[in-house]
């Protein structure tokens, strides 16, 4: 049986602190996954819920990104992708009964983990100006406040259409398309926080904002670089995927400031034998200072260089663009400032060379940890021209490998969920639609953010997410948003972002993964896209949470039916009634798609083209892979501070907190934890278990403060601390952001530690 929710918000004055482990899964996954699904969705409802997560008939894990491969064990899912479909499958709901019990003062005043265990969302609810509760509504009334403040607008320019990555194609298509039939590109989604970068620098290198890899590729793959990235608890299926990687013969590098138990041995719950020993993964590990990447590929770039044969000279010349300006600009490389940037030994970067040198095919995967820095892009510009010297691109077992953090966020990008679209995808929707879609460029997130600051948006409607705990500079972000005249969330569960709100604020309850989605042609399904470009069917088996529930796809076609009216000859009810109109007119407008409807019918789904991978044709401005020179940059680390990276713990999933626990790093009950190095603790003269605040830094001078966080001493690359987000998020500034991608830099932020008053 399902257990209750939380009545209060538990303490986490005093967390619990004991030795990191060393390996990952095995038994205390099992257990663990067990009682969290027990505890949302009781015994049978999690077998036949858990039996049917990334199933060829099933629905894919709202979770991760990873793809599924060919044969599929019965149990293809992980502990964190179980915890998910448990809080999304939860027997747990929020009625409006429980608004009328609790005030927004007082759910402002709640913990993350607190909202999100109360439970489903069963009926839209909307929150009048002045109002401290919200109300029930019916989903007419809530469609006629969303359209009279859009149409109240001086310019379609003041509202802003956010995406979470959980959105289906199908549901990304229709919200794309009613925005800019509405006419504005305001179109930001949570690519613009995370992967921004890495598709920066893709399509100016390579000509795809994608990954060139596919499962099989890192089954025949020589070696691994792991770079920026804990698998263990953000990807954990990628584990299954090393371990047969390691199994074929390949050999892994791991590339972190922090040792992670996932990548140190990985204890594979479904065998004897991982269950027993697990397998090692890791062959050499590269312990680097926040942001010190760029520099390290550099580096390994001018040895290869200086390498007689290391160099695919025949690929370099027939495919290359840049190498000489490249080369110049590689070979004046200095050893001894890559060291100080870097904080390696000489020692490990020969051995890393050695490993490099003796693989013919190389792919490097990466993720937050090279992305959210001020010079991500030229840093993943400088793994590419790792890659392209050697030829590791266009060829099975080699490539560059992106791994997304969330179930469909790149599928989302691809349907055209996007700021600042390609003048071709547009004439496409033009021919298809007959309507002239914007050209200007739209809002990214962190844009939004400054508009709603400034008062040039008015309207923030977000599809899933809780884009209030997500985004950075908290406190900035929240007076934003409760500068809007209204903000409308489509969620599953109640989050921080439905009580940080504009004048008057709409809660719209949608379908999760897990449920069966019924309209007029019966019974649907919706697709997605992994981490590698394959898109395949989801399809819901649960009853909705709620008879009040509509889906994404239906929620988008019935508010643009109010808004556009009878100017709109796009054909809303029908996309509402059958999906498979809707993927009817994806297959027309976005290339790779075409037979949409037949090829999804496979239930393995279906590769999207890539061209470098593919063909090795590379469709930049020089029709040619482009090799880049940019300067090579670091963080700069003033004397008594300590560089601070936000990073989740093991009991969450981005912004979701499914407990307060980190059992891998051996933390217990309590997330305001930061993780410091033994020695920069001693020189800082702060003691183990004692308690700070976190204060940022940065050049315009305002105070940032996290406070109350206890210390613990922990084996971090020297000068570099870590604690989770989104509580330091708040350090963050807006303003503080990768160059080219505008991702917020959350990854390399200047502190001091200060005594806290919680001491």
């Amino acid at each position: 049986m399902a257990s209750k929710p939380p009545a209060g918000d538990p303490v986490q004055d005093a967390p619990q602190v004991t030795e990191p482990k060393h390996a990952a899964a095995g038994l205390p996954a099992i257990g663990h996954t067990l009682r969290i699904a027990q505890q949302q969705m009781g015994v049978r409802r999690t077998a036949l819920t858990l039996l049917r997560v990334n199933q060829k008939d099933g629905f894919d894990c709202p979770g991760c990104a990873w793809p599924e491969p060919e044969h599929r064990h019965t149990a293809e899912f992980c502990e964190n992708g179980a915890k998910a479909v448990a809080e999304e499958a939860t027997l747990r709901r929020v009625t409006p009964d429980f608004f009328a019990a609790h005030p927004v003062s007082d759910l402002a005043g709640r913990s993350g983990y607190w909202l999100g265990q109360q439970g489903r969302l069963t009926h839209p609810m909307y929150l009048a100006e002045g109002a401290d509760h919200y109300e029930p509504v019916d989903w007419q009334r809530a469609f006629d406040i969303v359209a009279g403040e859009l149409k109240d607008l001086a310019s379609p320019d003041e509202a802003v259409f956010y995406t979470s990555g959980r959105t289906s194609n199908e549901a990304a298509f229709l919200y794309q398309l009613f925005a800019r039939e509405l006419g504005t590109n305001n179109l930001p989604d949570c690519s613009n926080m995370c992967h921004e970068s890495s598709g920066s620098a893709l399509s100016e290198t390579i000509g795809v904002g994608k990954g060139s890899v596919l499962l099989d590729d890192l089954y025949q793959a020589d070696l691994i670089i792991v770079a920026g990235q804990n698998p263990g608890t953000n990807h954990p299926r990628m584990l299954s995927a090393l371990e047969k990687a390691k199994t074929n013969g390949a050999k892994i590098i791991t590339v972190n400031p922090l040792p992670e138990a996932g990548m140190e041995r990985f204890k594979n719950p479904q065998t004897p034998q991982g269950m027993l020993k697990g397998a090692a993964l890791t062959d050499l590990f590269l312990q680097i200072r926040l942001g010190g990447d760029q520099a390290l590929f550099r580096l390994l770039n001018k040895l290869i260089l200086a390498t007689e044969g290391a160099v695919d000279e025949t690929f370099v010349a027939e495919h290359t663009h840049g190498f000489e300006e490249f080369a110049a600009a590689a070979r004046a490389a200095d050893r001894d400032e890559t060291l100080t940037a870097t904080g390696l030994t000489r020692e490990s970067i020969d051995e890393a060379l050695k490993m490099v040198l003796a693989s013919k095919r190389t792919i490097v995967c990466w993720a937050m940890g090279l992305t959210q820095h001020k010079h991500s892009v030229p840093t993943i510009r400088e793994v590419v021209n790792f890659l392209l010297l050697r030829g590791n691109i266009g060829r099975p077992g080699a490539g560059v490998c992106p791994v997304r953090g969330h179930s469909n966020v790149q599928g989302d990008r691809t349907m055209g969920i996007f700021e600042r679209p390609a003048p071709a995808f547009l004439d496409a929707l033009e021919k298809e639609f007959g309507f002239a879609p914007p050209r200007e460029h739209g809002y990214d997130v962190v844009r939004a953010i400054r508009a709603l600051r400034d008062g040039e948006a008015k309207v923030f409607f977000a599809m899933g997410g809780n884009f209030v705990s997500a985004s950075p500079d908290t406190d900035v972000t929240e007076a934003a948003m409760r500068r809007a005249r209204l903000t409308v969330h489509v969620s599953t569960k109640l989050n921080r972002s439905h009580v940080v709100t504009g004048a008057r604020a709409l809660i719209l309850p949608t379908l999760g993964r897990t449920e069966r989605d019924l309209q007029g042609s019966g019974e649907q399904f919706v697709t997605v896209e992994d981490s590698m470009g394959m898109v395949h069917a989801s399809r819901g088996r649960l009853e909705p949470a709620s008879t009040h529930l509509l889906s994404e796809p239906a929620i988008v076609a019935r508010l643009a039916r109010q808004v556009l009216g009878e100017g709109s000859d796009t054909p809303w009810e029908e996309f509402e009634k059958d999906y498979a109109s809707i993927r009817d007119r994806i297959a027309r407008v976005i290339p790779g798609f075409e037979d949409f409807n037949a090829r999804v019918a496979d239930p393995a789904g279906f590769a999207l083209p890539h061209a470098p991978r593919d063909e090795r044709r590379f469709t930049t401005a020089t029709g040619k892979a482009n090799f880049t020179a940019a300067p090579v940059e670091h963080p700069e680390l003033p004397a008594g501070r300590l560089l601070l990276q936000t990073l989740r713990s093991h009991d969450q999933y981005n912004t979701t907190i499914y407990g307060l626990d980190d059992r891998y790093r051996g933390i217990k009950n309590g997330r305001r934890v930061v993780l410091v190095n033994p020695d920069d603790a001693r020189e800082l003269k702060i003691a183990d278990g004692g308690y700070v605040d976190l204060v940022g830094e940065w050049k315009d001078g305002v105070e940032r403060r996290a406070p109350g966080f206890r210390v613990v001493l922990y084996p971090t690359a020297r000068g570099c601390a870590a604690a989770y987000y989104p509580e330091t998020n708040v350090l963050v500034p807006l303003d503080a952001t990768a160059d080219t991608s505008n991702t917020p830099a959350s990854k390399s932020v200047v502190v001091r530690l200060e005594q806290s008053t919680a001491d």
